[in-house]
């Protein structure tokens, strides 16, 4: 049982590295990242409360492809309700090949609620490798540290 549990889950886990790796070059996409300024946690109190942390978020958007730079247009950050809270980028912002720009949400920004996310564009002059774009999140007091990672999907504009 142990063995059919473990092939399964190398089965599973070689399919989305070839989904991940298989997508074409592309001039340009819509990218969803989802993200959270805060999460809830434990259990609910008698008096209906839940716990909340507070985390920050470093976007990293990696440009993949070795030769050719691209452009991000555009990364607006919504909240939880789906509305537009910030333009974190007023002017495209070149990458160049295998280069890496960040933004970041502070930890004391819940403005996005655990529903936020945000909405980047990007652009080539010639298709290239899409970038791979994450979210990390984290808070690491000493003795109780939290940090995951979020990754981005591609949207259609329409």
């Amino acid at each position: 049982m142990k063995w059919i549990l473990t092939s399964l889950l190398l089965t599973l886990s070689s399919g989305i590295a070839i989904a991940e790796t298989s997508q074409g070059r592309s001039a340009g996409q819509t990218l969803y990242l989802p993200i959270y300024s805060h999460i809830w946690h434990g259990d609910i109190t008698s008096d209906g409360q839940r716990a909340r942390t507070l985390v920050s978020i470093s976007v990293s958007i990696r440009n993949t492809d070795p030769a050719k730079a691209i452009r991000v247009l555009s990364a607006q950050y919504y909240d939880t309700d789906g509305k537009k809270l910030k333009e974190y980028v007023t002017a495209p912002k070149t990458i160049g090949p295998m280069g890496t720009y960040e933004l970041f949400v502070p930890r004391d920004d819940d403005s996005g609620g655990s529903g936020a996310n945000f909405v980047i564009r990007w652009q080539s002059d010639k298709p290239a490798n899409p970038p791979v774009v994450q979210g990390f999140h984290a808070n690491l007091p000493v003795g109780r540290s939290i940090a995951f990672t979020t990754s981005a999907v591609t949207i259609s504009d329409e």
